[in-house]
């Protein structure tokens, strides 16, 4: 529990959608009751969400923006790049756009460079729009994080009024998803603060998120202690999924993460795009795109129908065939349209869906394999976001591992930890009645409880930094040696010693401590730079190679040894009688929900913070 109260606002910076909620109380009697923001600027009636795009024109209902024709491969890094700029032209985002208006969409996923991006957006576009409107990745990113944030401050104005607000301390917890690199989520806070969101601010990742909210809106449910559940948080355009085992359900949730997470590009999105085909193969290609030049109202109408109603409500069990809005359009029989609709039969609706959703059920497979295979019985399967509402996504799971499951990739039994053998079982398939809007009520919640409900991680990486050893000609290159003056002798700074491997189960509250023995001089500065070590390989390499690809520099951490008292402080003397100071000290690191921690220790007292400057 906080220790005063607050009003706790979650923001869920989504792929294809956004939202924001709020709740000022310790905790809301239900975690329906918490606010959510279903008025958005430009929008034309209430939606939990707004789109994650936004414009920076030409705009149809304004003058056009000066082009500055296409920019050259060096110039588009640079505008990809992270640096400050001043104020950028004006722009839209997110209702506001009109149809027919160029869009910057999926922007999210370019603040991680390590995310597959998805096959309807050119790189190449979104590179020249970036160039075009002078912005960077974290800069558009930014952009369209102040107008969420300024809006949904407005409309807490609007509920709570002027005075309420003014005297009253927010709190924000922004999401993220569970597989970005730290680096990525480090981007993250840097647009958000450059966003103008200046208050309280955390973060928490996505199914975290949904699983704090889910446990807590599902009432009565199956799981207990002990049990493992699978979160599969269906986005627009990706899926992320995580488990957990729970290991305190009161007074207080607790759970750790039980398998690392994983995801994929197999959104609600892609359901849209072979919509797109289908009606474009139905219709013939000279027709479908004869109506999207001259009749483009039509298809609008045609694609939202399909998104607000037979994405969600799709099912082969209660609906044979669809009647799909084309205003304008002449009868077709053989397209099968008639009177302005287009008539879709419920197997030409499956066979869109199928490929997508068998996508999505292999993630979810993937999950419990690795989770049975250590030993793990899986209980329940946690389906939320956009994708997530879809009835036909929930029974297609359901159908699927409601009865005893085959693990198609164990190629043995697995055993528990006493070494008793483990067969496959009903997993529960749950659905919270809003699984929309799952994440972002989550992220109040965890704004509200005030402590980080998931007790330990899987590292999703190795995490060290080099170590000196002495110089062997011919083992070493001579271009890497350096003098050490305290011993008098040449030695390298190579050899990595990773602190945290990967898949290692890492404590949420005890820091891992990487050891350090710091000889100075008199005169030199305390204030010492070092270079956090990862890589993503399931094996890691020995060495650090600046030019090879295993093992990488994440960040450098400058910790500041001058807050040490003097006394840790050993004097040493090197063998010409030079006078040197010796301290033996700790960098603790923690993998926190939204990211990566540090401090300063000595003697298990904390001396400080370290800063840490992602590469």
């Amino acid at each position: 529990m906080p220790l005063e109260r607050v009003l706790v606002v979650g923001i869920d910076f989504g792929t294809t959608f956004s939202g924001a909620a709020a709740s000022y109380s310790e905790k809301p009697d239900t975690p329906d009751d918490i606010c959510v923001i279903k008025s958005w600027p430009g929008g034309t009636g209430t939606s939990e969400k707004v789109p994650s795009e936004i414009s920076y024109g030409p705009f149809t209902d304004g003058p056009a923006s000066k082009k500055k024709g296409p920019a050259s491969l060096k110039e588009s890094l640079a505008a990809m790049s992270i640096q400050d700029k001043p104020s950028g032209p004006a722009f839209k985002w997110g209702f506001q756009l009109r149809p027919d208006e160029p869009r910057l969409r999926c922007i999210k996923l370019f603040l991680d460079r390590g995310q597959n991006i998805p096959s309807y957006v050119s790189k190449a576009d979104v590179v020249e729009k970036l160039f075009d409107a002078d912005r960077d990745t974290t800069d558009v990113v930014a952009d369209y994080l102040s107008e969420l944030y300024k809006h949904a401050k407005e409309a807490l104005v609007r509920r709570y009024g002027e005075v309420f607000m003014s005297t009253t301390k927010m709190r924000f917890v922004l999401t993220v998803p569970a597989v970005w690199s730290d680096k990525a989520k480090n981007a993250t806070m840097q647009a958000a603060e450059r966003a103008g969101i200046h208050e309280d601010l955390s973060m928490i990742t996505e199914p975290e998120a949904a699983a704090v909210y889910a446990l807590q809106a599902i009432q009565p449910n199956p799981l207990l202690v002990g049990d493992n559940f699978v979160v599969c948080d269906a986005g627009g355009g990706t899926v992320d999924l995580i488990s957990y085992e729970i290991k305190q359900l009161s007074p207080a949730l607790r759970i750790e993460e039980s398998a690392t997470g994983t995801g994929g590009l197999c959104g609600a999105v892609f359901l849209n795009l072979r919509f797109e085909a289908h009606c474009r193969d139905k219709m013939g290609a000279q027709n479908f795109d004869a109506m999207r030049t001259q009749k483009p109202k039509s298809w609008i109408s045609a694609l939202n129908y399909f998104e607000e109603y037979v994405k969600r409500k799709f099912d082969p069990k209660d609906t044979n065939e669809f009647f799909i809005p084309l205003p304008g359009m002449m009868d077709d029989e053989d397209a099968g349209i008639d009177s302005g609709f287009l008539c879709l039969e419920s197997e030409e609706i499956a066979s869109i869906f199928e490929p997508v959703i068998a996508d999505v059920i292999k993630l979810v497979e993937g999950q419990v394999n690795v989770l049975f295979a250590s030993g793990r019985r899986v209980s329940g399967i946690i389906l939320v976001g956009g994708f997530g509402q879809s009835s036909y996504l929930f029974n297609r799971l359901k159908a699927r591992f409601d009865n005893a499951v085959p693990f198609p990739s164990s190629s043995h039994e697995a055993t528990n930890n006493q070494g008793s053998a483990i067969t496959a079982s009903r997993i529960e398939v749950m659905q919270p009645a809003h699984a929309w809007t799952a994440v972002v009520r989550g992220a109040v919640l965890r704004g509200l409880e005030g402590t980080d409900p998931v007790v330990s991680r899987c590292a999703r990486r190795y995490y060290g930094v080099t170590c000196s050893d002495y110089y062997q000609p011919g083992k070493h290159p001579s271009s890497a040696k350096y003098w050490e003056p305290m011993q008098e002798i040449f030695m390298i700074d190579m050899e990595v010693t990773w602190f945290i491997t990967k898949g290692q189960t890492v404590s949420s509250t005890d820091p891992i401590c990487f050891w350090f023995s710091r000889v100075l001089q008199p005169g030199d500065s305390r204030i010492v730079v070092d270079d956090l070590i990862t890589c993503d390989d399931d094996t890691a390499p020995d060495w650090y190679d600046a030019g090879g690809h295993a093992a990488k520099i994440l960040c450098t951490l400058e910790t500041d040894l001058s807050t040490v008292p003097e006394h840790f402080w050993k004097e040493e003397c090197g063998p010409s009688g030079q006078i040197f100071h010796r301290l033996d000290h700790q960098l603790g690191m923690q993998i926190e929900s939204g990211g990566l921690k540090f401090d300063l220790r000595v003697n298990g007292v904390t001396y400080g913070s370290v800063v840490a400057e992602f590469k």
